[in-house]
């Protein structure tokens, strides 16, 4: 007998939760395989395979609300896990915000192709990763200071449907595909600093160059030597493109009914209201091809669109799912980011660093914290010291403090660069009168 397909188990999990009563289900059954294998100094260091299938189901019984996930999708076990699932939920306290999401949300579903699955990615060879592996890994040979090179190459394959109670269907499928190169170098002493470039794409032809790749990881490792503790004083910040993403996502991180909801969100009294600089808009947009955060609905099953989250500086959305819209009594729009477009300006990097006199250039973050109620902030950075235009010493050891949403007030240019391997295409980023000791 062959073996249920992953739409037929959801479909199969439903109609049992029905047959004891649920007032709703969605049923979710995934399955995902990810591959990597990591070379060093030229020979092949470690590979590992993990292969995950799951059923996860959200229920709704009595008023009450439960979900439950298993990785036995035996037809024989299902009935009893679902069976044990409705007798869990029925043992928690009611909440009459908690429903299915409105079957209305599930309508107007884009069908452009979203260009998520490449074949070739999924039929990758022990032999095709090596190949790409080694290239990455050799290509650093003999150069100066080398101690040793780290090249990983991992994929996925994913693919997931979900089926509800009240009408919902869909199908996602999708892959991925990453290069990674980390570098150790010899510097004064003891100190070996270590630093590493990585890309990837949804396509196996998309994939950066991996010459290009082990490269960018030596110079932003060669980029470390000497590096000094940086000085206290207020300066302009121009942040790479590569490092702006991680900005970018505290800022919005809290952007949310969850974190509204549990006074966790310095954006709470900001809704409708000019937060930062009118020089930042970021789009959420769920329906761009090859996004690493590409989807045509989200995990509650509401089809996805464009949104705005700030709009020349304004706040207009946050991401509002069904059960904290129904609590906090404001418009669901969608539970969680997609891929951010964040704008961009007239100039790169490079452009950018030659007209600046003095700053700070940040590629690196190195841990900090910041807090979500207020948007104060301390993070580590590492970079160089700008002087009259050129990249001065490299600096490691440099806090940078202040308050997010005077941060982001304080933006006084983007750059026309997004980087491109991350779901959050941001340029380089600069900033005036900040705070680093």
């Amino acid at each position: 007998m062959p073996e249920p397909t992953l739409i037929e188990i959801a479909k199969q999990a439903v109609q049992v939760a029905n047959t004891f009563g649920v007032d709703d289900i969605f049923a979710t059954v995934s399955t995902q395989r990810k591959v990597e294998m990591s070379f060093r100094d030229g020979q092949t260091e470690t590979v590992k395979e993990a292969t995950a299938r799951a059923l996860s189901i959200r229920i709704w019984v009595d008023g009450k609300y439960g979900s439950h996930r298993s990785n036995d999708l035996r037809s024989n076990e299902l009935q009893k896990f679902i069976e044990d699932a409705i007798a869990l939920t029925k043992s928690v306290q009611a909440d009459s915000h908690r429903s299915i999401t409105d079957p209305k949300l599930y309508q107007n579903r884009s069908t452009v192709d979203l260009q998520l699955f490449d074949q070739t990615v999924q039929g990758l060879s022990r032999e095709q990763r090596m190949s790409l592996g080694l290239r990455l890994n050799t290509a650093l040979e003999n150069r100066p200071k080398l101690i040793s090179t780290t090249s990983r190459v991992a994929d996925t394959t994913a693919k997931s449907v979900m089926v509800s109670s009240n009408g919902f269907t869909g199908t996602h499928e999708e892959t991925v595909v990453w290069l990674s190169n980390s570098v150790t170098l010899q510097d004064k002493g003891d100190k070996k600093p270590a630093g590493g470039m990585g890309g990837g794409a949804r396509f196996q032809q998309d994939l950066p160059d991996p010459n290009l790749i082990a490269q960018m990881a030596y110079d932003r490792t060669q980029n470390m030597l000497g590096a000094q503790k940086g000085p206290t004083k207020k300066s302009i910040m121009i942040i790479d493109p590569s490092a702006a993403a991680h900005l970018i996502y505290r800022l919005l991180g809290t952007a949310n009914g969850a974190s509204i909801s549990q006074g966790r969100s310095f954006w709470k009294q900001h809704l409708g209201t000019l937060a930062v600089t009118d020089k930042l808009t970021i789009l959420d947009n769920p329906l761009m091809p090859k996004g690493f955060g590409s989807k045509h609905y989200d995990a509650e099953g509401i089809s996805a669109r464009t949104i705005p989250i700030i709009e020349h500086g304004v706040l207009r959305n946050v991401y509002m799912d069904t059960y904290y819209g129904s609590k906090l009594g404001m418009e669901t729009t969608t539970g969680s980011m997609s891929n951010l477009i964040v704008s961009t300006g007239t100039r790169n990097v490079a452009e950018i660093i030659a007209d600046c006199p003095d700053g700070i250039y940040v590629t690196n973050w190195l841990g900090g914290n910041s807090d979500s109620a207020t948007g104060d902030y301390s993070f580590g950075v590492r970079g160089n010291i700008i002087r009259d235009g050129k990249l001065g010493p490299s600096v490691s050891e440099m806090n940078v403090t202040g308050n997010l949403l005077s941060l982001f007030a304080q933006l006084i240019e983007l750059g026309n660069d997004p980087w491109k391997y991350s779901a959050i295409l941001a340029p380089t980023l600069v900033f005036d009168g900040v705070d680093f000791s």
